[in-house]
């Protein structure tokens, strides 16, 4: 068969062109690091290359997602810590000025100490975040949750709790809203005894105390009241049901106390009752529950005189009150703060089982795209060998003509 010099010509350049194609494609393939260059290099490594790309994007998104929600659990917790430090200060005050020695020009001066405190919580309780976002706001976190009017400080935020999704099954509280934190208690506060405010007398009270868990229910309401119509002071406890749980004589008198018990919880009564007065004993959360209105009426009675013994009583049994709100108060910050913990504990988890997926997320995409070094390489020489030889052999293939002999 005859070959014509344009054919070997054709098939010389042909070669050359595909030992280069083959040469450079090498080339790109070490420049980039990447096996896989193009889609067609190896369709089905591409096609799952794209799918783990996609899973390793969204998982990085869900890591920014825990950072943010750390930052807000870290400053929320940051904040309890300060807010938990200043009803202890409040309640430190309080029992100061319970003391029997302080005229009421010192108990003036603890007033105007424990308003700093109330300022202080008012101003925590309006803290933000790093974006400017209110803490304790809920969802309407672009304004202040916490409000003076009228004197009182009032809760205008919403009572929800922002979430976030911080990673594909679990959407987190991030943070927790004023309502919850500042205007509550938790459960199983147990009961506080308040004095109505038409009590006329000098009576106090201390507790009320658990002495029998059992019998004690927690739900229930009680009113103790005082009538001497029958010509000795008696008192009675009524529970909400209309049911009268306890009755007797009243007997304390000067400095002894009397002891009342009822349903496993116990009350210690001293001074001298006037005729209806009453003492209401409720459960915590069906009495006042908010921090800021229990600072207010402590501020208050210490800013009043104490002319009389009935004032002097009013200014006690309010004492007693407060301090005892305030540790049902405090008692649901730590147990707020606890929560916040819990999560922040629960964010590292997901952090360490997210970063686990991201690294086996580069190494399934390393091993479909990524290049064995060592391999491309001996290509790399081999297709170089290859290229070399096929330009050597058109070189020699080229000069092959009978024109050369005549």
């Amino acid at each position: 068969m005859r070959i014509s010099s344009v054919t070997m010509f054709e098939q010389s350049v042909s070669s050359m062109n595909r030992q280069q194609s083959d040469f450079l494609k090498v080339s790109q393939q070490i420049a980039s690091g990447r096996r896989v260059v193009n889609p067609s290099d190896d369709p089905q490594a591409a096609s799952r290359a794209v799918g783990v790309d996609q899973a390793r994007a969204v998982t990085q998104q869900y890591a920014d997602a825990r950072v943010s929600a750390r930052n807000s659990l870290s400053q929320t917790e940051s904040v309890l810590n300060s807010v938990s430090d200043a009803v202890t200060s409040a309640k430190t005050l309080l029992v100061q000025a319970s003391s029997e020695t302080l005229s009421d020009v010192d108990r003036q001066s603890v007033a105007s100490e424990l308003r700093g405190v109330y300022e202080t919580l008012i101003g925590q309780a309006n803290a933000t975040d790093g974006n400017g976002r209110h803490l304790f706001g809920g969802y309407q976190d672009s304004t202040e949750p916490f409000v003076k009017k009228d004197g009182r400080v009032e809760y205008v935020g919403d009572s929800n709790n922002r979430e976030q999704r911080v990673d594909a099954s679990r959407l987190m509280e991030v943070s927790d809203n004023g309502q919850a934190i500042f205007q509550s208690v938790p459960s199983g506060a147990g009961h506080v005894a308040t004095v109505d405010t038409g009590n006329t007398g000098s009576m106090t009270f201390k507790g009320p105390q658990i002495v029998d868990q059992e019998r004690v229910k927690p739900t229930q309401a009680y009113d103790i009241d005082f009538d001497d119509t029958s010509g000795d002071m008696r008192y009675s406890v009524t529970d909400s049901d209309g049911n009268v749980v306890a009755d007797g004589v009243y007997q304390a008198d000067g400095e002894e106390s009397m002891r009342v018990e009822f349903e496993g919880l116990s009350m210690e009564l001293s001074g001298e009752p006037a005729d209806g007065d009453a003492i209401a004993v409720n459960p915590a959360d069906q009495g006042n529950t908010d921090l800021f209105a229990t600072l207010e009426n402590a501020i208050a009675v210490l800013e009043s005189p104490a002319e009389n013994a009935n004032d002097k009583a009013a200014l006690r049994n309010t004492l007693s009150t407060s301090m005892r709100e305030l540790d049902n108060s405090l008692d649901n910050v730590l147990t707020t703060r606890a929560s916040v913990g819990a999560r922040l504990n629960e964010l590292d988890v997901v952090d360490s089982v997210g970063g686990n997926r991201m690294i086996n997320y580069e190494q399934t995409l390393s091993d479909l795209v990524d290049l064995d070094y060592s391999e491309a390489i001996g290509e790399y020489s081999l297709r170089q060998v290859g290229l070399q030889a096929s330009q050597q052999a058109f070189a020699d293939m080229k000069g092959m003509s009978l024109f050369q002999y005549l």
